[in-house]
């Protein structure tokens, strides 16, 4: 209860500047005096149960300084700016008192008998307090029945020889003797302690045994009859000798967790005067049932031949932040119970089928921050318990060796496709990797027994759709952050990615550069709760996009300009700050919403606010009003029937009008049918010209599969022989062992047109830009307009403009784009048809550009 009590008190103490609350005042249970200029103790009331007083003036404490205080159980009086002087019982009002700190004071002069009178006292910190032997050889914790922890770290202590009324000490269960000067401990110095079980010993950060000749046949055992659930011996700079020696001698004493981090024990990485750890090491530890071995933090490089072999009872090891290379045959010979394992922060490269040989019961295992790029394929596979591997941030490329366990976290590595192979896990973590083709997600999605999968800062934006949709009835969570699935999406791919995620209840789909929602993404999604949609680009969100059930809704940081109340009937809570809305009257149903709605809106009203109009500009919503965008009411009869009559002829000729929009890929398609009926094929009856092929591709093999069935399906007379034209392009036409320019060149110049196909991959492609200042060449050489530029994906104006050959072009002449809705397509192909075929008229040098851009259709 104490402690519980203490530990709220020292949030209140952080939180409170903040708060704006006075370091000086009572509320009837706690005195706070927290640099408060005072000099001596202040008079509390009676029923004072927390008095602090840190960081003041004080500097004497004596009977006399405290009234009779029985319900006080903390006092605070640490860190005193002045040193400090405590006289016999100084303490002795307050008999219930719990918790005494002195820590962070220097005590000038503390009397033999200064605690006396505190017979329910459970926690003492003398921390940095500046005391010397003098605090453990003369009495000073005398009939202090209910001690349980004594914290004397940071002082100047250097010896430890004990007074014998230590060994009433019945309740002491902590000792915190750590950042002492204390050289060496025998067994004669801490024989008080023996018959006792502590929870926690520290002689931590001593340089203990370490500079000093140490003759273990006078000294002894210093732990000889006692329990040890923890014994720190941290940071003493111990060796291989050291911690062999003080093994044997402690040999028999039950230590259940040993502490020896910030070691010296390793060579470390290129040198040889210092030894690892070998099989003698730890062996005198064979007795001491230890559970728990902590040597990390040092320099142990290679893992020798049986060097834990007698810790046959060790659960949980930690070797991280060594410098371990190598692990030899056998290494963990003996570690029959060994359950965690923990060699993260090394610098492993490669790990062999023999590596974890004798841990049958390890259930994980941490690999984490290595350099491991290789690992065998039966590493793992005969670690039948193994539930946890972790393999994050290494540099692995591939995962054939990964058994079927529950949880395996891969994060940051180098994986840019994954194979398939049999696989089952509840959770799956390959965030910070390369992986690009959904195809991969898919593979995941279908793997037995899944239930959490993160994908976080991948690159998935593209899909070569080869598996079917994933019914996985597991899966509960999916973590998707920051990849580029719009890239997959807008070219019409992969939209039923989610489908069969029929338990599906979390989902996070940020940064995704989403600027549209595919109709029914998620639409199999019955189960899920949460979605996530923050910081896309998603301009409007329409009727069927978000799921039915749908509970709580992220979709802050887009681009909504004015959503509507009626998409989010399902919620109960939601985020949509930060987005750009148009406060105008479309706007108005939303705003009456979000003034009644029960829904609760995370995040501050001050970041819901205007973008437009711009005497709007950064106005809260709350703050608008919405008067004067009411309907009209009703007209009179003449005007009523009136607007009856434009209405219904409007309403008609609309109608036509989206139905020749909706359908307008069928519509062109039966043009072109009547057409072929009523006219001749113009390409039949053309007349042959001095050029050897109609048009030349340029594109980048990069997309050379999606130019094959976007363009050359359609257009090459190679390709089918109700195409057109005669086409040229690099991987069919240009000569194997020729001068690439050389190639480019006469492609360039054997074409009548010169169709470059600029996408991402191409503006990366030195040979597509050289290509293309050809083409421009010839363009100013016979003052044509025989360069035709096709802009392929999200690749906007400043993009384009970044290139010098291409902001040229761009500047003064018009481009095609090609369409986002595929039923534009057979128009588009149509139009560029119509460019190819086109001839071009001789004209003056300031003749204006023939060729009209081309717009998409949504």
């Amino acid at each position: 209860m104490g402690d519980c009590l203490d530990l709220l008190l020292g949030v209140v103490l952080l939180t409170s500047p903040a708060l704006g609350i006075s370091s000086c005042f009572f509320d009837g249970w706690t005195a706070l005096y927290l640099s408060c200029n005072l000099t001596q103790v202040p008079q509390v009331p009676n029923t004072t149960k927390s008095l602090l007083l840190s960081f003041n003036s004080i500097r004497t404490v004596t009977t006399a300084s405290f009234p009779f205080l029985e319900q006080l159980q903390l006092l605070e009086l640490g860190t005193q700016f002045t040193p400090l002087t405590i006289y016999r019982e100084a303490f002795r009002n307050l008999p219930n008192l719990r918790i005494l700190d002195l820590g962070g004071s220097r005590i000038d002069f503390l009397h033999p008998d200064a605690f006396q009178g505190l017979p329910h006292l459970a926690e003492l910190r003398l921390f940095f307090c500046g005391l010397s032997d003098a605090v453990l050889k003369d009495g000073y914790f005398r009939n202090l029945a209910s001690l349980t922890h004594l914290d004397l770290s940071k002082n100047q202590i250097q010896s430890l020889y004990l007074h014998p009324s230590f060994r009433e000490l019945n309740s002491l269960k902590s000792i915190d003797l750590s950042l002492n000067k204390i050289p060496i401990v025998c067994e004669h110095e801490l024989k008080p302690l023996q018959g006792k079980t502590l929870s926690f010993l520290s002689l931590a950060d001593n340089h203990l045994y370490s500079k000093v000749s140490v003759d273990w046949r006078k000294c002894l055992n210093p732990f000889r009859n006692m329990v040890l659930e923890t014994l720190d011996v941290s940071g003493n700079g111990w060796g291989v000798d050291v911690t062999r020696n003080f093994s044997n001698a402690i040999n028999g004493s039950q230590i259940f967790s040993l502490v020896l981090t910030h070691h010296i024990m390793g060579p470390s990485f290129g040198f040889s005067n210092l030894k690892d750890p070998d099989q003698h090491t730890f062996a005198g530890l064979a007795r001491s049932s230890m559970i728990q071995l902590d040597i990390s933090h040092g320099y142990i490089f290679s893992l020798n031949f049986q060097v834990f072999e007698t810790l046959q009872e060790l659960k949980v090891l930690n070797l991280a932040y060594n410098k371990i290379n190598s692990i030899s045959r056998n290494a963990f010979y003996g570690l029959d119970n060994l359950q965690v394992l923990n060699i993260s922060h090394n610098l492993l490269g490669e790990l062999y089928n023999y590596d974890f040989d004798g841990l049958h019961k390890v259930a994980y295992i941490d690999l984490q921050k290595n350099h491991i790029g290789i690992i065998q394929d039966r590493t793992f596979k005969f670690l039948r318990k193994l539930n946890t591997l972790d393999l994050r941030d290494n540099a692995l490329k591939t995962i054939y060796f990964l058994p079927s366990i529950p949880n395996i976290f891969l994060g940051g590595n180098k994986l840019v496709t994954l194979p398939d192979i049999p696989l089952t896990a509840n959770f799956i973590q390959l965030s910070e990797n390369r992986l690009e083709n959904l195809n991969d997600l898919y593979f995941l999605l279908q793997v037995p027994h899944l239930q959490i999968l993160i994908l976080n800062q991948n690159r998935f934006s593209f899909c070569h759709q080869n598996h079917a949709p994933s019914e996985n009835p597991s899966l509960e969570k999916l973590f998707l952050e920051e990849n580029m699935l719009q890239l997959a999406w807008e070219a019409g791919s992969c939209w039923d990615v989610f489908k069969g995620l029929s338990h599906l209840q979390l989902l996070y789909l940020n940064k995704n550069y989403l600027n549209f929602l595919p109709p029914g993404v998620f639409h199999h999604l019955t189960a899920l709760r949460g979605l996530s949609l923050k910081d896309n680009r998603l301009t409007v969100l329409y009727p069927g996009d978000l799921p039915a059930n749908l509970e709580i809704l992220d979709i802050s940081g887009n681009q909504l300009l004015s959503p509507d109340p009626d998409l989010f009937a399902s919620l109960s809570a939601m985020d949509i700050t930060h987005n750009k809305f148009i406060c105008e009257c479309e706007l108005s149903a939303f705003i009456h919403w979000l003034n009644q709605t029960n829904i609760t809106i995370y995040g501050s009203p001050a970041d819901m606010y205007c973008m437009y109009p711009n005497s709007l500009a950064g106005v809260s919503l709350h703050s608008i009003s919405t008067e004067g965008c009411e309907e009209e009411e009703v007209l009179d009869s003449l005007k009523f029937s009136l607007f009856v009559l434009v209405t219904v002829t409007l309403t008609l000729f609309l109608v036509v009008i989206l139905m020749v929009t909706k359908f307008r890929g069928f519509c062109f398609i039966y043009y072109k049918k009547a057409q072929s009926l009523l006219f001749k094929d113009p390409i039949k009856g053309r007349e042959s010209d001095m050029y050897k092929y109609d048009a030349y591709l340029c594109f980048s093999s990069k997309d050379f599969e999606w130019v094959q069935n976007a363009l050359l399906k359609h257009l090459d007379v190679q390709y089918s022989s109700q195409n057109r034209f005669n086409l040229c392009f690099e991987e069919r036409d240009f000569m194997p062992g020729e001068n690439h320019i050389a190639n480019i060149q006469d492609a360039v110049w054997s074409s009548r047109k010169i169709v470059c196909l600029v996408s991402r991959h191409f503006l990366r492609d030195g040979w597509c830009l050289e290509a293309f200042s050809y083409a421009q060449s010839r363009c100013l050489a016979d003052l044509s307009g025989a360069l035709i530029m096709v802009v392929v994906g999200s690749l906007s104006q400043f993009h384009l403009m970044k290139h010098r050959s291409i902001r040229g072009f761009v500047q003064k002449r018009q481009y095609l784009r090609w369409p986002e809705d595929l039923q534009d397509v057979d128009w588009f192909l149509n139009k560029l048809s119509q460019c190819i075929l086109k001839k071009e008229k001789k004209r003056k040098k300031d003749s204006t550009i023939q060729l009209q851009s081309v717009t998409t259709i949504s």
